[in-house]
């Protein structure tokens, strides 16, 4: 794998995110809404009353091929400036209308373990925020209604869903995630599937993370009828609900340079209003979020398109920055970034949003994708 990119390591259930499962069980796993964007002071150690979970204690049964951990390899240090080892500054306290979903890993852990010393902690702090949804397992017959219950769910409580479809043909290029569509006519009709269950309100859309920045390992031929499937894709979410917000991947601030990444995305739709609403960075990564803020302005500089396009920048666990050493894997003195918003008060800065679920591990602290309490823990306080 390329030095700086960004891979995700789909076992279990969903890493960094809610999920979305056809698996016989409620129609889909997602987790948490919130009113305002508290300010996070630090509170004390609380010693843990349980051992950390085991890989296993805390995840829902579910495909062992469905969600997403990412980890960052080989990170160069960061830029001069970046908050990296430091608290990032936490804005004050802004209205949000963005949904959680009521079901995750996280709240069924607060759930079971109301004892805990740190239930109270690791509730308030990221049970109660709003995250992402996603939908990494191609299962056609049943799309449509899953993606439905969430956008239904959202549109009952007058909030915006964040919803991710994960299911590109060769996703991570063979890595910990492979998997997906079988192939690209699979995928078109999969995702035309996806955007009948979009409904008729607002709703932000993470279009395949990874699908543009990690796009390198394929040939040139197969690459472009990748962007041209995503092309596609934007196209028709959008035409299935001229709500819906699309977002493209733009990477992170320590993978491509700006100019670099803008002209794959141009080649994936993204300067075009008819696809896509802007890009999406840092999905599960830990790059600061003022290092983010200034790459995608650059990033949508270089791309061109309609001034109205915008950038929504993952923040779950950014509030300490990235490791210096580029360690991608659960690591260690790295905490929660800003609350989840899509009000951030910086120009073409659409929103920062938890599209990985802090404390669902990337494979170091436990099995991918479970939530591991002592990891979320040490996130949150």
């Amino acid at each position: 794998m390329v030095a700086a990119a960004s891979v995700v390591v789909a076992v279990g259930t969903a890493a960094g995110v809610m999920s979305a499962y056809d698996d016989g069980r409620a129609p889909d796993r997602a987790g948490p809404e919130v009113t305002a964007s508290p300010r996070l002071a630090p509170l004390p150690a609380v010693p843990s009353a349980s051992p950390p979970a085991s890989p296993s204690a805390t995840a829902s049964a579910a495909p062992p091929t469905a969600t997403p951990a990412r980890r960052t390899a080989s990170a160069p240090p960061a830029p001069a400036g970046t908050a990296t080892g430091q608290r990032e500054r936490r804005g004050p306290a802004t209205a949000t209308r963005l949904y959680r979903h009521p079901d995750s890993n996280v709240l069924d852990w607060v759930r079971s373990n109301p004892g805990d010393p740190r239930r109270a902690v690791i509730e308030s702090r990221i049970a109660d925020q709003p995250a992402a949804v996603w939908f990494a397992d191609f299962t056609p017959g049943t799309i449509t209604s899953r993606v439905r219950a969430v956008t239904s769910g959202a549109a009952a409580q007058g909030r915006v869903p964040v919803v991710v479809p994960y299911a590109i043909p060769d996703r991570d290029c063979g890595g910990h995630s492979e998997g997906g569509a079988p192939d690209l006519a699979a995928y078109d009709a999969w995702i035309d599937r996806f955007a009948a269950g979009l409904g008729s309100g607002e709703v932000v859309v993470i279009l395949e993370p990874d699908a543009v920045a990690q796009s390198g390992c394929l040939p040139a031929g197969p690459r472009a009828e990748r962007f041209a499937s995503l092309a596609r894709a934007g196209r028709v979410l959008k035409d299935a609900n001229p709500r819906a917000r699309v977002y493209f991947d733009a990477g992170h601030s320590g993978w491509h340079p700006p100019a670099e990444q803008a002209a794959l995305l141009r080649q994936a739709g993204a300067a075009s209003a008819d696809s896509s609403d802007g890009v999406f960075s840092n999905v599960s990564n830990f790059h600061a979020t003022d290092d983010e803020i200034a790459y995608d302005r650059r990033v949508l500089d270089a791309l061109g398109g309609p001034r109205g396009l915008g950038a929504v920048i993952d923040t779950s666990r950014n509030g300490n920055g990235a490791p210096p050493d580029g360690e991608w894997c659960d690591p260690a003195g790295r905490a929660l970034g800003r609350t989840p918003t899509l009000s951030t008060g910086e120009d073409r800065i659409d929103g920062y949003l938890w599209v990985k679920l802090p404390g669902e591990s990337d494979g170091c602290k436990g099995a991918p994708g479970t939530f591991t309490p002592s990891y979320a823990y040490d996130l949150a306080r």
